[in-house]
């Protein structure tokens, strides 16, 4: 097998767990609340990533140590909304509105003066399509609460992956890696004392999400990610990341039972529409996390 075609599967495995993850996290948050669970899921997912790749203190420069913190609190708001978001919608919604953050990346680069293609507009139109038939009840009173924190988390993750652009041609990833895994988790743990419905429960169902957070959808996944893209052309990196809500779906309908009708699976393909316009044509692949 070629280390390119190892490469691609290695990223599958990786847009599987992902995806995965979203089921496994709503049911974590059965026995802890979404600060608790991110504080633990991502510091022992940081320490892990560091012991790991080797990563020290003293091995970081000043410019390495800003870049992290940058895309650690762009992946702490996030990643705070989307987890909150799980408490009021469901897992695979929650990944399919997640995914909104790669059709806004172009236009948030727009802003910065970066020019806009019409292929960004048409990736812009599918994927608001989508989200109008995947959020949009009877009336506005009734708009889903989780539905609008994840939506609100995809903006979060869309400056994640600028600043990813940016930073990426300047600092090896076993710099940045553990350092932002460990903001979110640090940052996390300082908003505690600011919950007031903070809760935990060491029972062997929140103890398995964490193991399976901490270690494979965050430790092992984005170093997985970072090594393959090396070796994949970004339209086939493209195509394979943009499966991730697919493989949530799939595991949320497995695990949990979730029903999806039709207004469902429409929206997700005018949203999948959206997002594969933007992977394949846009300009570049970029991560959906979850």
């Amino acid at each position: 097998m070629s280390l390119r075609a190892k490469a691609e599967l290695m990223m599958l495995g990786a847009c599987v767990i992902w995806g995965t993850s979203f089921v496994v996290v709503k049911l974590g948050l059965s026995d802890a609340s979404p600060l608790v669970f991110l504080a633990i899921r991502f510091l022992a997912a940081g320490i892990l990533t560091a012991l790991v790749l080797r990563v020290g203190p003293q091995s970081l420069s000043r410019d390495a140590v800003r870049a992290g913190v940058v895309l650690g609190l762009a992946l702490l708001g996030g990643f705070v909304l989307q987890t909150h978001g799980l408490l009021y919608t469901t897992a695979s919604k929650s990944a399919f509105i997640t995914a909104f953050s790669v059709v806004l990346v172009p236009l948030i680069m727009a802003l910065g003066g970066a020019p806009l293609r019409g292929v960004s507009l048409a990736a812009a139109a599918a994927g608001l399509g989508g989200l109008y038939v995947l959020m949009a009840p009877s009336n506005l009173s009734s708009l889903n609460r989780g539905d609008l924190l994840t939506l609100a988390g995809s903006f979060s993750f869309a400056f994640y992956i600028v600043f990813v652009g940016r930073y990426a041609e300047r600092f090896h990833f076993r710099d940045l890696v553990p350092l932002q895994l460990l903001v979110v988790g640090l940052g996390a743990a300082m908003a505690l004392p600011f919950d007031r419905h903070s809760r935990l429960h060491w029972t062997p169902g929140f103890l398995w999400a964490i193991v399976f957070t901490a270690s494979l959808a965050t430790a092992f996944a984005f170093s997985v990610q970072n090594w393959a893209q090396q070796y994949t052309p970004p339209a086939h990196a493209a195509l394979i990341l943009t499966l991730e809500p697919v493989f949530a779906a799939a595991a949320s309908r497995v695990i949990t039972g979730e029903q999806m009708g039709g207004r469902f699976i429409s929206g997700s393909i005018l949203m999948l529409t959206g997002v594969l316009i933007s992977e394949l044509w846009g300009g570049r692949p970029a991560p959906i996390e979850s």
